[in-house]
């Protein structure tokens, strides 16, 4: 099969995936949810590359808002970065490969953490934070969403980045065999 094909296919249908356990987890709360695209963040740029990695980490905010996942418009461009950064360093650290487990293992505390702070400074600090100042007093934060948000995008993103990274570490070695690579 042809290697662009190939990909589009398999981001297509991480793709897919993403979107049906959003939707199917959407009840179960932000650590199942979470963990779930975390999972499929993990798979897609380990088994298919950095690219459909990318794809997926900027794509799977705007679903999640399209579902009505995401707490606020206002907070996708910082989970797009969140969840790029989750994809970059496990793809750079790992190599992409088969590595030693200690390798694979600090590519996902790594990964894990560094998303973790990613979220935490740009929603936590800079968006909750300028939306407390005058200048975006204007509405569009409402009161009980600051009060939200520094909760769900402290500890919980950590949680979710380390369940999900974990599983994605488990799954793609099986899948490779599966799929002959």
């Amino acid at each position: 099969m042809n290697k662009k094909i190939r990909w589009i296919t398999e981001t297509a249908l991480l793709l897919a995936l993403l979107i049906v356990l959003q939707a199917v987890t959407k009840g179960f709360g932000q650590f199942v949810t979470g963990s779930c695209v975390n999972g499929v963040l993990g798979i897609a740029v380990l088994l298919a590359g950095m690219g459909s990695g990318i794809t997926i980490a900027v794509l799977s905010p705007v679903l999640a808002f399209l579902l009505g996942i995401a707490p606020q418009v206002v907070t996708v461009p910082a989970i797009m970065v969140g969840n790029t950064v989750f994809v970059l360093l496990l793809r750079l650290i790992t190599g992409g490969q088969s590595k030693p487990l200690v390798r694979q293992i600090a590519a996902w505390l790594i990964a894990a953490a560094a998303k973790f702070a990613v979220l935490y400074v740009l929603v936590v600090k800079i968006i909750c934070g300028l939306a407390s100042a005058p200048l975006l007093a204007s509405g569009t934060l409402k009161e009980p969403m600051l009060k939200m948000l520094p909760t769900m995008f402290a500890w919980p993103q950590l949680v979710t980045a380390l369940i999900g990274g974990g599983v994605a570490l488990l799954i793609v070695p099986v899948l490779r065999k599966a799929l002959h690579r």
